[in-house]
């Protein structure tokens, strides 16, 4: 297979389609093995940052960027190009729309764009997330139309991305990679690709397996973090730390993984992908109540941040209405600066709706970005000992390693912890 002889040689050149927290992580992996890669994105000015070794991305180091460039990597807004490439990596987003169903709208206009560059030789694989069939339903008819035969001149892959941004512990090389191919050719292709760039590859009967293995992957998380979160409710209105009840019982060396509370769910994943195989069993006529449920679960706990704040205020004979609010990290994880679907931001956006003074504080997202569904004109506030007395309340919701709680503790007049941070201490409102 020529295809195989010119990745085991590093003669191929690999496409990476969407520079962001997938496909970054993915080139570097790429041209430290040796390949030439070429990035693609439609932002110009992502393009323009890559090509200067600037990391967009604040958990990647700028240093990093710079070897990318210095090993022959160019980002490029001619798509046109993808025609020099032997694999084409697909990693944009897919997102849900207003009605919460599917949205493959950056698939289907990346695959517009590079339909007419397709060649024989090549091979193709999708990482976004999505619902099963979606490699052979969406983009074999493109392959089709371009006159080529997948498995014989041509390998369709769906390879699931595993990327978990900010974790030291692991890297794109080291987390194995599950594949799937349309045909056995293609999954031969598809090993013979990944194999020579991340550690393990897992081998899966089709396309549709392997995208089925993305979404058990996150709908796992999100029911465990929607029972823990309901937990977390009982445990409260009882008495008790969820948090002490947590390490207690993961001393249990089996049948029990940990899984932590908090004021919702984040990133791209997590609170998305379960609705792409709601909305694709319903074609089944299948109600998928269970995960549905633990999405209903999640998607309440900032409004139960909201009402615990309302009562502490209270207590201390305060209105939210009118209050100063402080909110601690609006990223969606600790110590990243992703701000996709972030539970912080929903409570934020219920503090305001009820009245109160918003402000934020966050080391890795100095400005309010600009958000699809989301409108703050914020900075972050710089915190000292007087501008947290300034505020009524201040809200933990991302415990970034960068602040410094102690200072916190100390200054802030009414202190909520959604993260566990302040275990033990009684003057402290969990939430």
């Amino acid at each position: 297979m020529e295809f195989v002889s010119r990745v085991e040689s590093r003669d191929a050149v690999v496409g990476i389609l969407g520079l962001g927290y997938v496909g970054i992580p993915l080139a570097l992996s790429v041209a430290r093995t040796g390949f030439r890669v070429i990035g693609f994105d439609v932002l110009e000015t992502r393009v323009t940052e890559m090509n200067a070794g600037q990391s967009p991305i604040q958990h990647i180091a700028h240093s990093d960027i710079q070897d990318l460039v210095e090993s022959g990597f160019e980002a490029t807004l001619d798509f046109s190009r993808t025609a020099e490439c032997d694999a084409l990596i697909i990693c944009v987003p897919t997102p849900l729309n207003e009605t919460r169903e599917p949205d493959l709208s950056f698939v289907t206009a990346t695959m517009d764009a590079i339909a007419p560059h397709l060649r024989k030789g090549q091979l193709l694989s999708l990482e976004s997330t999505t619902w099963p069939g979606t490699t052979k339903e969406i983009l074999l008819p493109y392959v089709e139309q371009a006159g080529l035969t997948v498995g014989q001149d041509f390998y369709l892959v769906y390879s699931p991305e595993r990327e978990d941004p900010g974790n030291a512990n692991f890297s794109t090389q080291t987390i194995p990679k599950v594949a799937g191919g349309h045909t056995p050719a293609c999954l031969k292709a598809a090993q013979a690709l990944y194999g020579a760039f991340i550690d393990t590859v897992v081998p899966v009967s089709s396309t549709e397996a392997s995208e089925m293995v993305k979404l058990l992957e996150n709908i796992h998380r999100s029911i465990n973090i929607g029972l823990v979160n309901e937990m977390k409710i009982v445990a409260d209105a009882m008495g008790l730390d969820i948090f002490e009840i947590i390490d207690a019982a993961k001393t249990k060396p089996f049948g029990f993984t940990a899984y932590y509370p908090g004021p919702g769910i984040g990133g791209h994943c997590i609170p998305i992908d379960p609705f792409y195989l709601t909305w694709k069993a319903r074609e089944y006529g299948l109600h998928t109540r269970f995960i549905e449920l633990a999405g209903e679960i999640n998607a309440a706990m900032p409004q139960y941040v909201v009402d615990k704040t309302v009562r502490a205020l209270n207590a201390q004979g305060k209105s939210l209405n009118g209050a100063k609010v402080l909110a601690l990290g609006i990223a969606y994880k600790r110590d990243v600066d992703d701000m996709r679907e972030s539970p912080s931001v929903f409570v934020m956006e219920h503090l305001r709706d009820w009245g109160a003074d918003v402000q934020y504080s966050d080391p890795n997202v100095p400005v309010f970005p600009t958000m699809r569904e989301h409108d703050f004109d914020l900075s972050s506030v710089t915190l000292t000992p007087e501008v947290l007395a300034g505020f009524d309340a201040v809200v933990l919701l991302t415990d970034h390693s960068d602040f410094d709680y102690d200072m916190i503790r100390a200054n802030a007049p009414i202190l909520v912890d959604t993260r566990g941070k302040y275990r033990g201490d009684a003057t402290v409102v969990r939430a």
